[in-house]
């Protein structure tokens, strides 16, 4: 048999090697990934090497049937993302062209495609910075990148990076980090030749406008309540590479939301999707808000207590049972002192007595001179006493 005969066998050997299919299969990495490339934000998958950052790429771009562009950073210049400038007949009148990448001329052609900058992290700071407009702007050269391009990047860590630097704070900041980690079924299932099956979220066209109007409503309030994290730029140089509030990364953190609510995703995956974009703590204080904003209105329980319908979840009862308390405080008249007695008579009949301790002390300091003690008190007095007692009696023991 030929040499050419064998090489013919070889290659048929490969190919049948490389033939893979898909199966739907939960992952919530990938429904991040791909929730993030449908709200069209740039993503960076951070990761050691050889994870499967760019396998999962690959399959991403052919379950969306997308075009794969893959530019592997560390190794263009700068010209290659800002363009290199061309001398035409009359540069002064015409001014000087900066022609761009033959890459990015393919991709504007095919009006829709993956883009897949590789490496990130070994790329230097010039080729960062000439990467902002085309991470930002999807400008490379004079040509912008159409609609239907999105970008997804890649990084390893610096300590495992070759020749690694830390990713600039602003270009850091235009992404959504998300890290990718080996799931063991999903790398045994790939090696038997099956991959999770990439499926963009489905949004229901009613949905759309509750959820951004919940988005909005979300992050507006909590940065009204918490304004400092408006923009908080990390000290350490390691943190500015990865996510950080700005108001640029709370407009991602918003799209973000939106999109995750219309398809109705789960809240890890949208834990991931928040802190990719402003960071851990932000994120989740960011999410702890949004948990709230579904509890009930404090003055509506206050209102009528005795059709007072509370959250069954401990934490998000005791969460309500604050905010009642909160509430008369802020406005402290008799009638609402009274009226949050009877809220939480109504959380005695309805749920464990230990979760009124806390409401029930906060509500009792807040009595005046000239106020009553209501029955209502005296009813929840012996009930909060002996969960006091309790308590106390359990820290003894651990002590």
């Amino acid at each position: 048999m030929s040499s050419r005969t064998q090489l013919t066998l070889a290659d048929d050997l490969l190919t049948l090697l490389r033939t893979t299919t898909t199966e739907p299969r939960h992952d919530e990495q990938l429904e991040a990934l791909t929730v993030a490339v449908a709200a069209d934000l740039p993503v960076l998958l951070w990761g050691e090497p050889g994870i499967g950052k760019t396998a999962a790429l690959t399959q991403l771009a052919a379950s969306l049937d997308l075009p794969l562009t893959t530019v592997i950073a560390s190794v263009h210049e700068p010209s290659d993302f800002a363009g290199l400038p061309i001398v035409g007949e009359d540069p002064e009148t015409r001014g000087v062209p900066m022609a761009p990448p033959q890459w990015a001329v393919e991709l504007v052609r095919a009006g829709r495609g993956l883009l897949f900058l590789d490496e990130l992290s070994t790329a230097t700071p010039a080729v960062q910075a000439a990467l902002l407009r085309v991470v930002l702007e999807r400008r490379v050269g004079a040509l912008r990148l159409p609609k239907g391009v999105r970008i997804v990047a890649a990084a390893n860590p610096r300590a495992s990076a070759a020749d690694g630097w830390e990713l600039s704070p602003p270009l850091a900041n235009r992404f959504v980090h998300l890290h990718w980690v080996h799931d063991r079924d999903v790398v045994v299932r790939g090696l038997g030749g099956v991959w999770p099956e990439a499926e963009l979220p489905r949004l229901e066209p009613e949905q759309l406008p509750d959820a951004v109007a919940l988005a909005r409503r979300a992050v507006c309030g909590f940065l009204t309540a918490r304004p400092k994290l408006i923009h908080r730029l990390p000290t350490t140089e390691t943190r500015r590479g990865g996510a950080w509030p700005s108001p640029r990364s709370w407009e991602a953190a918003l799209t973000l939301l939106a999109f995750g609510t219309a398809a109705s995703v789960s809240r890890d995956v949208l834990s991931l999707l928040v802190r990719g974009a402003v960071g851990d703590g932000p994120g989740l204080e960011l999410l702890a808000h949004l948990e709230r904003m579904d509890l009930p209105d404090p003055e509506t329980l206050l209102a009528d207590p005795p059709a007072a319908e509370l959250p069954e979840r401990g934490d998000q009862r005791q969460a309500t049972l604050e905010a009642v308390v909160a509430a008369v405080e802020a406005w402290p008249e008799r009638e609402r002192w009274e009226a949050g007695w009877a809220v939480l008579v109504r959380a005695l009949e309805t749920g464990a007595p230990d979760l009124l301790v806390a409401p029930a002390s906060a509500l009792a300091a807040l009595r005046r001179d000239d106020w009553e003690v209501p029955e209502a008190m005296e009813r929840l007095a012996g009930v909060v006493g002996i969960a006091l007692r309790a308590e106390e009696s359990v820290a003894g023991a651990r002590r």
